[in-house]
């Protein structure tokens, strides 16, 4: 049996350390799909097309390794893809509260669904998709923070 794992976040925009865990992760399936996930309330920094198109070239190294968009669940967006595997990164203890959280919802709503949990490289422990953020709004230089492939002008 094929072993697909989905990696699920917003990615806006997509980190080192969401990079390090991807790639991590990949070592461990035979298929990592990564899933931007839409969220019809919360007004995204950058475009969905964006972001898809950071993770795609980030990525475009690593042959089983795939970038999605989604709406809605994420247990049914892996249903639907047939992965039994979700992937998750932690960088300290509050990530493992909030992410013990939605393993236990996930598996209620599909027992199938198996939560991994990858500590992030102590390097990339501090890096945060909002503080990028942030950094951004202020006019500074953010790319020590995301991939390479992504290129981001104050």
């Amino acid at each position: 049996m094929k072993r697909i794992a989905v990696f699920p976040g917003s990615f806006d925009p997509v980190t080192r350390g969401h990079e390090n865990i991807v790639r991590r992760g990949a070592s461990l399936f035979d298929e990592v799909i990564v899933a931007i996930g839409v969220n019809t309330t919360k007004q995204s920094m950058f475009p969905i097309e964006q972001r898809k198109k950071w993770l795609v070239d980030t990525f475009a190294d690593l042959s089983h390794v795939r970038v999605e968009t989604f709406e809605g669940l994420t247990a049914d967006f892996c249903k639907k893809n047939g992965a039994t595997y979700l992937l998750r990164g932690l960088r300290n203890g509050g990530d493992f509260e909030y992410e013990r959280t939605i393993a236990h919802m996930n598996s209620a709503m599909w027992p199938e669904l198996e939560t991994i949990l990858v500590f992030t490289d102590p390097e990339f422990a501090s890096v945060h998709s909002t503080v990028i953020r942030e950094i951004i709004k202020n006019k500074g230089d953010v790319s020590q923070f995301v991939p390479t492939k992504v290129k981001i002008y104050a």
